[in-house]
């Protein structure tokens, strides 16, 4: 448990820029603290003993906010940063040197007995907010985005955004932890496609509409026919899809 425990404390001078001095992790950090006592817990659960682990764990989130089953099985290194609002079910597995954010949620679906609760890999990443729901596997390197919900398995070494999470391959790109900002963006990526597809077929029209021969309409004149070209009038567009508020939503502004 000692070991567990330095790996705990080692992690954070890691993976967080503002962590100062061991003085202010071991008592500013509630993700720590939290880990410490779930620790605790977990450990006499595993021996029998009852009431108490629980009553450690109500304890642990009254005091950080953080809600960890004594029944979970926590890895070494994990970083639980802020924390305010992680819940952790009793059957969820996490794995080694896991990155946990506030407000995620590893819980069930339903009453469901037995194993009800997600697994998470080695070096998972789960941004604020997101829920991984079920009894379901994260595989290893995986990185959710903030505010997703995950429900079904994800392999290794992708990136799940959106909701439902939606699985992006990312093979050969190596993306360090913290960076956040290099989440893509399914949504946009979809819609950019789209618009581009729609302005190919309007630039396809149009050139059909340059391209069409004049229209001869017989004219009375007298008491003959005679015929005048026209050519066909084109119809002018009604909105342009390049403008200032889709090109904005398209690249990303104000989300």
């Amino acid at each position: 448990m000692l070991s567990t425990l330095r790996a705990d404390f080692r992690i954070i001078f890691e993976r967080d820029p503002a962590a100062r001095n061991w003085l202010e992790v071991l008592f500013c950090y509630p993700g720590l603290q939290a880990l410490m006592f779930h620790r605790l817990a977990h450990w006499l659960r595993s021996i029998g003993i009852p009431f108490i682990p629980r009553l450690i764990s109500h304890i642990a989130r009254f005091l950080t906010g953080i809600e960890i089953h004594p029944g979970a099985v926590i890895g070494q290194g994990v970083f639980i940063d802020h924390g305010m609002g992680v819940v952790i079910g009793e059957t969820a597995i996490v794995g080694d040197y896991a990155l946990i954010y506030q407000g995620v949620t590893l819980g069930g679906t339903g009453k469901e007995s037995g194993k009800r609760h997600p697994t998470l890999g080695e070096n998972v990443v789960v941004g604020a907010g997101a829920k991984v729901l079920g009894n379901i596997q994260i595989g290893n390197n995986v990185r959710i985005g903030a505010g997703s919900v995950v429900l079904r398995d994800v392999p290794s070494s992708c990136t799940v955004v959106g909701v439902p999470g939606r699985i992006i391959y990312r093979s050969g790109v190596r993306v360090a932890p913290l960076e956040h900002n290099n989440l893509p963006d399914s949504e946009a990526e979809v819609i950019r496609a789209l618009v581009d597809r729609i302005e190919s077929l309007e630039e396809q029209i149009q050139t059909l509409k340059e391209s069409q021969t004049p229209i001869k309409t017989p004219v009375l004149a007298g008491n003959f026919m005679l015929s005048e070209e026209k050519l066909p009038q084109s119809t002018p567009l009604v909105c342009n899809l390049r403008d200032k508020a889709i090109q904005e939503f398209l690249d990303g502004a104000g989300i």
